[in-house]
């Protein structure tokens, strides 16, 4: 007989398959953010210390479930904070607010929007590394 047999309906298989799943979509996420957790941690300290929101260590925090949702408000603006307070104390206005705009509607849309997130987060980190690569070229 072709098809679904409810009298021989296997639900661990059922179990496995979405266990299986669950698990890929959890080890890929965990990568992810381990990989945006070790870029964010550079891009902190390229910025001289005195001038960093916080320390370049605590970006490790984002990795603690739920907590990491709201964590991202101090590390993303943060990071703006700190280049902008660089870029001020050379006296280099043409940077703008470095991205503290895209990291308050980032940190937003973590919440609400996930689609939207993920293109202001490529946005930010290209804007993060052209900020970057202009305080290793003074």
């Amino acid at each position: 007989m072709n098809g679904f047999d409810p009298n021989h309906f296997d639900p661990s298989a059922m179990i496995a398959a979405m266990s299986a799943f669950y698990g890929v979509i959890a080890i890929v996420g965990l990568t992810i953010t381990i990989v945006l957790c070790y870029l964010l941690y550079t891009l902190y300290k390229a910025v001289p210390e005195q001038h960093r929101a916080m320390r370049p260590e605590m970006v490790w925090l984002l990795l603690i479930p739920c907590f990491g949702v709201i964590w991202n408000f101090w590390v993303y603006s943060g990071l703006a904070r700190s280049f902008k307070s660089y870029f001020d104390s050379v006296g280099d206005a043409t940077v703008g607010d470095c991205g503290k705009a895209i990291s308050i509607w980032l940190c937003v849309c973590v919440f609400c929007c996930g689609p939207a997130a993920l293109v202001l987060l490529i946005i930010f980190m290209i804007r993060a590394f052209e900020l970057k690569n202009k305080i290793k070229s003074a």
